[in-house]
C-alpha cells in the first residue's frame, strides 16, 4: 500500500475511534449570529422610525406656498450632508458590493445616509426609508461579520441578512423582505444567494419582532382596501390586463428616470446645488398637488377613504412620477417601493373610474404589483409583501400581475449593477 493511501486511512481510522457529539437541534453558534443582525436591526429600525416620524410631524406644519422654500431648504442641507460627510451612493452600489466586493457593505458613509434621507423623506421627497434602511442594517451585518472573523459566503449572508432585517423592519413581512433582500440583488444572479434564504429570515423574524415593539404596529394589513371575493376564473385575465397597464406606466416611469437624469447630468453642479434645485421643483409640484407629497405610506389610504374625480387622479398620477423622478435624479436620498405603491394604487383607480364594472381592489393591487415588478425585477417578493401589505389573501392574481410586469419589463433594468454588461 502507498505511503500516501496508509495516511489516508490512520486518518479515518483516527475520525471513527473520536466520540460523537450529538446536537439534537438544528441551530448553531450562526443562528445566534443572525438572530443578533435582527435584533439590531430592528432597534436600528425603530429608532430612525421614530426620528423620521417626529421630523415629519414638524415639517408638515408647512403648507401652501411655504412649502417650496421648505422643501428647497431641506434639500440643500441635505446636498451638504453628502457634500461635506461623504457621498453614500445609491443603491446600485449596494448590488456591486454584495457581488463584487465579496459581500461586503462598508459602513463609513451610514450617518451620511442617515442624516441625508432623514431631512429628505420628512420633508416631502417621493422616496421612501427602505434604501437608507437597508444600506444601514446591510452595513451593520457586515461590520459583525468583520468582527466574528466570517469569510466568503458566510459574509455575504450576513451582509443580506442585515439587508432582510431593514426591509422587513418596514414592510411587516419577514418572508416578503427576506426575498426582497435578495431579488433586489439583481434578477439574473438572485439565485446565486438562496444559500442566505435562511438567515435572511432569521434576520427579519427578530427584526420584525424588536421593531414592532418600538413603534408599537400590531399585525395586519397596512393599506385598507375592500375585501376581495373571488369571482371566476376570469380574474386571473383581469389581473393580466390591469397588469399590463401598470407595467406601460412603469416604462413612462423608467423613461422619465433617464430623462430627468440626463437633464442633471449635463452639466456638473456640486451636489448641494443639485439637491436644491431638486427641492425648488419638488416644492412647486407639492404645492399644486399636495398628495404627491411625502413617499405614501399614509397617502395611499388617504386616496382610498375619499372619491376623488379622475382629472384628479390623473393629476396625481404624473405628479407622482414626476416627483419620484426628480427625487431620485437630483441627488436626493430614499428608496421608490412604497413610492411605486403609490403610482399602481393610483392607477388602479383611474381604471376603475373609467371601468366601473371591474373590481376595485383587484385593479389596485394587480397594477401596484406590474409597476414595482417591472421597475424592480422582483416578483416574488413583491406578490408576498403586496399580500401582506394589503390583506389580499389570494396569492395567485397577485403572482400573475407580478410575472406580467417583470416579463414586460425593459431589456435594461431600472436597478442593476454598474458593472453588468446589460
Amino acid at each position: 500500500m502507498k505511503l500516501k493511501q496508509k495516511r489516508k486511512l490512520v486518518t479515518y481510522l483516527n475520525i471513527l475511534d473520536q466520540p460523537i457529539k450529538f446536537n439534537p437541534f438544528v441551530f448553531s453558534r450562526t443562528f445566534l449570529l443572525w438572530a443578533l443582525v435582527g435584533l439590531i436591526g430592528g432597534c436600528i429600525a425603530g429608532l430612525y422610525w421614530i426620528v423620521l416620524e417626529f421630523f415629519t410631524h414638524k415639517l408638515a406644519f408647512f403648507e401652501g406656498w411655504s412649502v417650496i422654500p421648505v422643501m428647497a431648504i431641506c434639500g440643500f442641507l441635505a446636498g451638504l450632508v453628502i457634500h461635506f460627510i461623504g457621498d453614500p451612493g445609491e443603491i446600485h452600489l449596494m448590488v456591486n458590493n454584495i457581488r463584487f466586493n465579496k459581500g461586503k457593505l462598508d459602513p463609513k458613509n451610514n450617518p451620511s445616509m442617515v442624516l441625508s434621507s432623514l431631512l429628505c423623506v420628512a420633508s416631502g421627497g417621493s422616496l421612501g426609508p427602505e434604501a437608507p434602511l437597508v444600506q444601514v442594517t446591510g452595513s451593520t451585518g457586515s461590520w459583525l461579520g468583520k468582527i466574528f472573523r466570517l469569510k466568503g459566503e458566510e459574509l455575504r449572508s450576513l451582509s443580506i441578512a442585515g439587508m432582510a432585517s431593514g426591509f422587513t423592519a418596514l414592510f411587516g413581512a419577514p418572508l416578503g423582505g427576506s426575498l426582497f433582500a435578495l431579488e433586489i440583488l439583481h434578477h439574473k444572479h438572485a439565485v446565486e444567494y438562496y444559500k442566505a434564504i435562511i438567515p435572511a429570515l432569521v434576520a427579519s423574524s427578530f427584526s420584525y419582532v424588536v421593531f414592532a415593539i418600538i413603534i408599537h404596529v400590531g399585525l395586519g394589513a397596512v393599506w385598507n382596501l375592500e375585501a376581495y371575493e373571488f369571482a371566476g376564473t376570469f380574474d386571473f385575465a383581469y389581473a393580466v390586463l390591469f397588469a399590463i397597464a401598470g407595467t406601460a406606466i412603469g416604462w413612462g416611469f423608467i423613461y422619465c428616470i433617464k430623462g430627468f437624469k440626463f437633464l442633471f447630468d449635463k452639466k456638473q453642479l456640486p451636489i448641494y446645488i443639485k439637491t436644491l434645485i431638486g427641492g425648488l421643483l419638488l416644492g412647486v409640484i407639492a404645492y399644486y398637488i399636495p398628495l404627491t407629497r411625502y413617499f405614501g405610506h399614509h397617502e395611499i389610504n388617504e386616496i382610498l377613504a375619499e372619491p376623488l374625480p379622475v382629472k384628479l387622479l390623473v393629476a396625481i398620477l404624473i405628479g407622482k412620477i414626476v416627483a419620484i423622478s426628480i427625487t431620485v435624479t437630483s441627488g436626493w436620498r430614499g428608496g421608490f417601493i412604497i413610492p411605486l405603491f403609490f403610482v399602481g394604487a393610483t392607477l388602479g383607480l383611474i381604471i376603475h373610474h373609467v371601468f366601473p364594472s371591474t373590481n376595485l381592489t383587484l385593479a389596485i393591487v394587480s397594477c401596484m404589483a406590474a409597476i414595482n415588478a417591472c421597475v424592480t425585477r422582483t416578483p416574488m417578493s413583491t406578490t408576498i409583501l403586496l399580500a401582506t401589505l394589503t390583506g389580499f389573501s389570494y396569492f395567485i392574481p397577485i403572482l400573475f400581475a407580478s410575472l406580467t410586469g417583470y416579463f414586460l419589463a425593459p431589456r435594461i433594468p431600472f436597478i442593476s449593477s454598474q458593472l453588468d454588461p446589460e
